[in-house]
């Protein structure tokens, strides 16, 4: 007698085998399971987790500090003596890996969600081991070089920070769909209850962190004080040369109201205008002097200087990617920019009547002006015609001789002091980096009479973030950028803020139980069912669906001899062929 026995009717799984094998490399129904997930993969489950979260900051830290990747680039190249656009590998780098981690952080959570083993492939490891490993010399290179930085983290999270506490929320959110599926699937009291508390101590600390946010873009847009002028630092160096007269011109053209430059002194002793200690990156001094281009920039005299062009660099080099997007005409012009000195500035500047800032880096103790470089550089100021209440003086050294020669100039300090000391000193101008300088710092310099200004501001957040803040000024290398802003990129009431985010919690809240209470519905409706009624149900449903069918065995038995049917036949090897799992001896 010939039985024909099918051994089990299977819908098709392709997406379940997908995330299985993509994540461990378990392909086949057999080599999945649904058994607890061993300790030693629950480890690599942790270490995937911590590098997610690592590679979320470091990512969110490299995104935000695009304001500063020319200082960055500066820094390569005092130590390499090349420039290069260091930012790019690194940017590929923590993008390629960010987004290879959050997949398999994707997977992870589907695993979770449907109930399988965790099983991390060991290529993967080694993956997530190297992304991790990666991201660490990562930090701890960035420390010790580019410490300060970080600063740009809190800075940036009062312009972020509102809205990515709602993403935040967002995601916890979602993420109570598996917590609940965990909670009403576990038949253990003591998991379910550590789970639920787990979770509802995170997302507590979600629904309360609203009330430790600080921007000061939230407020009355009443208060709001005057656009900040905007100084050109270096004229505009993604438009042109730095420190050239090009670029000085270009930055006028965007209607700044100041001028910022670096100052040396040559030879002869003629201020002039340059930002490294030698002319090796920003002149043609290798194809003039190439025996002195490793010089001091000082060394050199005024003759010697104009014979440089200081501009076809920019062209080749490309510093901020801007050369594609310029005319002929202003390619001809730049080609032809020569070192400019500091009388030049200052009688284009007084033309415009524009303001006028400078550091002066003081020569080597061999130079002939060593020291006189106060006295020289007062005098080409002097001589040169420009209103004394146009130039902005930052030299500490003879501050007091200074100010008897021209008590016109606006004393300026680059270094931070309390408003008491500066006004003792007769001092009027602060010139900070922008990461010296907390909101409440700004306000207090604004009430004691003490304009500040702060560099260097390249986004719009950040110029945003300093507006609502109150600050006078800010020094610029894209002032094209903060021209087009008329307004903070956002502004909120209070009143507006704190009913959107008890919205947001309130509807998440709404949420999270909702998905809580299905959950439990639905989890407690699979255990209604037994293995005969999914049989049957699949059988009668055949017809009109499309399945996958197991092979079918044909199984001879005599009756005569006793042979049993498919079920005995399974029973003896340890196999349900109802489950499709073996018999646990």
């Amino acid at each position: 007698m010939v039985k024909h026995q099918p051994l089990q009717v299977y819908e098709r799984q392709l997406c379940l085998s997908c995330i299985t094998g993509v994540y461990g490399c378990r392909w086949k129904r057999y080599q999945r399971s649904h058994d607890d997930t061993t300790k030693w993969e629950l480890l690599w489950s942790l270490i995937l987790l911590f590098t997610f979260c690592l590679l979320l900051v470091w990512f969110y830290f490299w995104w935000e500090a695009h304001n500063d990747y020319n200082e960055f680039n500066r820094f390569l190249y005092n130590r390499s003596g090349e420039w290069s656009d260091g930012t790019v590998p690194i940017l590929a780098t923590t993008a390629a890996g960010f987004t290879y981690i959050a997949f398999l952080m994707v997977l992870a959570l589907c695993h979770i969600a449907l109930g399988q083993q965790l099983n991390l492939h060991w290529l993967h490891k080694i993956g997530v081991t190297a992304a991790l490993l990666t991201t660490i010399v990562g930090v701890i290179s960035v420390n010790q070089t580019w410490g300060q930085e970080w600063d740009v983290i809190p800075v940036s999270l009062q312009a972020t920070g509102p809205f990515l506490h709602i993403g935040a929320l967002a995601a916890i959110t979602a993420l109570s769909w598996i917590v609940a599926g965990q909670v009403a699937r576990s038949e253990k009291t003591m998991f379910q209850v550590v789970v639920v508390l787990l979770y509802l101590s995170v997302l507590l600390g979600l629904y309360v962190v609203p009330l430790y946010i600080t921007s000061p873009c939230i407020m009355d847009p009443t208060a709001l004080k005057q656009r900040p002028d905007v100084i050109g630092h270096q004229g505009a160096p993604m438009l042109a040369p730095e420190n050239t007269l090009w670029s000085f011109q270009r930055a006028l053209q965007m209607n700044v109201t100041g001028l910022e430059a670096d100052v040396a002194i040559s030879d002869d002793g003629v201020p002039f205008l340059m930002h490294d200690r030698t002319l090796q990156r920003s002149t043609d001094v290798a194809k003039v002097f190439p025996d002195r281009q490793l010089n001091d920039a000082s060394s050199f005299n005024w003759t010697d200087l104009q014979q440089l062009n200081a501009g076809r660099w920019f062209l080749k080099d490309d510093p901020f990617w801007t050369v594609n997007h310029l005319s002929p005409h202003e390619r001809d012009r730049i080609a032809n920019q020569s070192v400019c000195s500091l009388e030049q500035l200052l009688k284009l500047a007084s033309y415009h009547n524009s303001s006028v800032v400078f550091r002066l880096r003081r020569p080597p103790q061999e130079h002939p002006c060593h020291y006189s470089w106060i006295n020289d550089t007062l005098q080409a100021v002097l001589q040169s015609g420009v209103p004394q209440s146009l130039v902005m003086w930052t030299p500490d050294e003879d501050r007091a001789q200074v100010r008897r020669q021209a008590p016109g100039l606006i004393q300026t300090s680059v270094e931070k002091q309390s408003p008491l000391s500066l006004h003792e000193k007769g001092i009027s101008r602060l010139l900070l980096r922008y990461n010296q300088a907390s909101t409440q710092e700004i306000r207090n310099f604004s009430q004691t009479n003490i304009n500040l200004t702060l560099y260097p501001i390249n986004e719009p957040w950040l110029y945003s973030v300093l507006w609502c803040s109150g600050v006078v000024s800010v020094s610029s290398q894209a002032p094209h950028i903060l021209n087009k802003l008329t307004y903070p990129v956002w502004l909120m009431r209070p009143k507006e803020y704190c009913l959107m985010w008890v919205s947001a919690d309130l509807v998440s809240f709404a949420a999270i139980i909702g998905i809580f209470i299905f959950q439990k519905y639905r989890m407690s409706g699979m255990r209604s069912y037994n293995p005969e009624q999914i049989m049957l149900s699949a059988a009668v449903r055949r017809s009109s669906r499309d399945f996958s069918v197991m092979k079918e065995k044909l199984i001879f038995s005599e009756v005569g001899n006793g042979v049993g049917g498919a079920d005995e036949l399974y029973a003896d090897n340890g196999y349900d062929y109802y489950t499709n799992q073996g018999i646990s001896q």
